[in-house]
């Protein structure tokens, strides 16, 4: 360490005490003032991201599937995630958000805490590598979907939201396999549907800033925490507007100021239906219209939002037909800056995801 002369002394506490004196912030809180707005305009700057959703659930046509023993359930014939990140590039999006565990306790990396994961199933392949792989390929950040807790720990029903099971320790460990194996990783949305898993929003956020100390983290609801203000089936909107964050998110923010970026995110299923996750082939015809995804977009960028925007695979691993064609004109319209259309479909509601 090089000592600090006295005349230095002098003058850096000198320039401390008239910042104090004309309110302005000492230089240290000030640089760390512009950092934190560089750090929130790098994520504004991501805009629009794929939210993948790929798991149990693709396979039994439910939003939520329990009652699930053997991994062998999740048997796709493939896995494509350069078409997934390919799309998304196209797009104009900027990251993948990807769904590292539901609320059945499946883990789609290859964890060392449970053998319920995706490198046990028929796939054998750590997918969210494959993710990390093609992310980086293709120029986009990697954003991760956690289920804060699982059907699987201890006093939790399985199927049901309560009582919501607890196990801090294995909530934990999986945070830090996501974090330094995975990484670098631009948010974190916390489900919270079946509870905190016994690790508290404050003390997860802790932990996972630990590993990742410029990572946004955010909560789908229960107590507000992080600096990430997720909207489940939410709007654009600035952070003050109760009704962009959705149906199921934090609609009052009295008492807490943290949030420095409002997301949102709905699921291109529809407009008929909203569903996170591949249904069947049935459906294969029903997904928003690009006008509709395109205004979404923009009302994103005018709020500095981020908007997710859900595209299940199916079960070849792939990416719908409907949903790569759709989301070729969305990226047309934002390289062609077309102008706002009108707004073409109604709410519609679903369960919590």
């Amino acid at each position: 360490m090089i000592a600090m002369s006295f005349r230095a002394l002098r003058v850096t506490t000198g320039l401390a005490m008239l910042a104090t004196l004309v309110g302005s912030p000492p230089p240290c809180r000030a640089a760390e003032n512009q950092r934190e707005k560089a750090r929130v305009r790098q994520l504004q700057d991501l805009e629009f991201g794929m939210f993948i959703c790929w798991s149990f659930s693709t396979f039994s046509d439910k939003e939520w599937t329990p009652g699930i023993t053997d991994v062998s359930f999740f048997n796709p014939t493939g896995v494509d995630t350069d078409q997934w990140a390919r799309v998304a590039k196209d797009a104009g999006m900027g990251y993948i958000l990807f769904l590292t565990k539901h609320h059945d306790g499946f883990c789609l990396w290859d964890t060392k805490t449970t053998d319920r994961k995706v490198t046990r199933s028929p796939l054998g392949r750590d997918v969210l590598a494959a993710v990390r792989k093609s992310c980086d390929r293709y120029g986009l950040k990697l954003a991760l979907y956690f289920s804060e807790g699982d059907w699987t720990w201890p006093g939790a029903l399985d199927g049901k939201s309560r009582p919501a099971g607890t196990n801090p320790e294995m909530k934990k460990k999986q945070l830090e396999e996501l974090c330094t194996q995975y990484g670098p990783i631009a948010f974190f949305w916390m489900d919270h549907a079946i509870g905190d898993g016994g690790l508290s929003h404050e003390e997860t956020v802790a932990w996972v800033k630990r590993f990742q100390p410029d990572c946004f983290v955010g909560f789908n609801n229960g107590p507000p925490a992080g600096d990430l203000r997720p909207g489940e089936l939410g709007r654009p909107g600035p952070l003050d507007d109760p009704d962009a964050a959705g149906p199921f998110g934090h609609r009052d923010r009295r008492g807490y100021d943290k949030y420095l970026v409002g997301e949102f995110a709905v699921p291109i299923i529809g407009p008929e239906m909203r569903r996170w996750f591949y249904t069947s082939p049935a459906n294969d015809h029903t997904c928003l219209p690009a006008a509709e995804i395109y205004r979404l977009y923009l009302g994103a960028v005018k709020y500095g939002n981020i908007f997710s925007l859900d595209v299940g695979p199916d079960r070849t691993g792939r990416l719908r037909d409907i949903d790569a064609r759709t989301l070729a004109k969305v990226g047309q319209m934002i390289r062609d800056r077309a102008p706002c259309p009108a707004t073409t479909t109604a709410p519609a509601t679903t369960t919590s995801n």
